[in-house]
């Protein structure tokens, strides 16, 4: 082996061991509630981890990212949501280009924002909650997955994210699931010394395009397997790695619930799933609700067959029936118990024979 080759064998060796999954730091911290709250995520796609400096947001010879940043910054006031901004990396094979803006929980993408365009769509889409007027939304389908590969603001990022990045991409491929579940490095996204950091964003369990977050950390090669077959592919989450979710206090993000997660729909297949993820109502009581933390609230689909769910329903349907006059008396005899209709069959009847009896009483006197 070559002297150049021994070298860079030593570096990667010693990278390893100071900033990489061996590091004397791993797995020394708990990592439940280590996220700070925030309710919405935005991403823009700009250039690549090696291209950007320690504080690309802040940079001024990266003026688009500079201006988004400034532009939300500015009008924090004036958005009703917590705010989080990042830059992510469209790598060559994606369907993501500079200028390029992804936005969750929404779960939606607007292509190709300019430098002169910033202002307007803070204002239409992030304080005004409206579609830009100057752009197509476009609804993201699948999981989407950032790994931390910030490089020049902390080293340990910089040596961890690549390497998981690939991992991902080897196992996704090995799945079949490269059509539903994309990777892309990102840039810092907090608690550098939790390197690999990934954070996954899902679609709702019931189809819609609100999604939900999980950040995880101290996530090494070994544990991608379990990050799509369990977190993504079941909807569990993997308690030991998990940091926090979007939508919920630092205090609520320290507290793991043992329900499954909203997603843990990923088909096997190699179809590419469909342009938009919402389904018809028609769809059977078996599906679940989400909570605001992305969690199913729901124990199974027949919930409304017991207890204060039929009861609500009836009264509903009296109520409705009330208000048709000469219908009430048939809807009242259809929603009466089988003892009930025959308790009144025979009260009827008895006074009808009564009636009778009467009749010709009056007749024969």
């Amino acid at each position: 082996m070559a002297s150049d080759d021994l070298s860079n064998l030593a570096d990667s060796n010693d990278d390893d061991e100071k900033y990489g999954f061996t590091r004397p730091e791993m797995y020394k911290e708990s990592l439940a509630g280590t996220v700070g709250a925030y309710d919405r995520h935005v991403f823009l796609c700009y250039k690549s981890p090696e291209a950007w400096p320690s504080r690309v947001e802040g940079s001024d010879s990266d003026l688009l990212p500079r201006l988004f940043s400034s532009a939300i910054k500015g009008r924090k006031d004036s958005i009703p949501l917590k705010t989080n901004l990042t830059i992510f990396e469209g790598r060559e094979g994606t369907e993501f280009s500079d200028g390029d803006v992804l936005i969750f929980p929404e779960m939606i993408k607007y292509r190709g924002l300019k430098d002169s365009e910033v202002d307007s769509f803070v204002e239409d889409v992030l304080v005004n909650g409206k579609p830009w007027a100057s752009g197509v939304e476009e609804v993201l389908t699948g999981s989407h997955v950032f790994v931390c590969s910030h490089g020049r603001r902390d080293r340990r990022c910089g040596v961890c994210g690549p390497v998981l990045i690939e991992k991902l991409k080897e196992e996704i491929e090995s799945r079949e699931w490269k059509d539903q579940v994309f990777v892309s490095p990102c840039s810092h996204i907090g608690g550098h010394k939790y390197a690999g950091n990934v954070i996954i964003y899902s679609p709702g369990p019931d189809g819609k395009i609100m999604g939900h977050c999980d950040r995880y950390g101290y996530v090494t090669p070994d544990d991608v397997p379990s990050l799509l077959d369990q977190h993504i592919g079941k909807g569990e989450i993997i308690e030991h790695l998990w940091r926090g979710q979007m939508g919920a206090t630092a205090e609520e993000g320290g507290k793991v619930d043992k329900k499954k997660l909203a997603n843990g729909d990923v088909k096997k297949s190699k179809k590419k799933p469909k342009e938009s993820s919402t389904r018809s109502n028609k769809d059977d009581g078996a599906g679940c609700c989400q909570g605001a933390n992305g969690f199913s609230c729901c124990k199974d689909g027949s919930l409304e067959q017991n207890g204060v769910g039929e009861e609500k329903k009836l009264k509903e349907t009296v109520s409705g029936h009330e208000k048709k006059g000469l219908g009430k008396l048939s809807f009242c005899i259809g929603s009466l118990e089988q003892s009930e209709v025959l308790t009144a069959v025979a009260v009827a009847s008895a006074v009808a024979a009564v009636a009778v009896a009467y009749s010709f009483y009056r007749r024969s006197g």
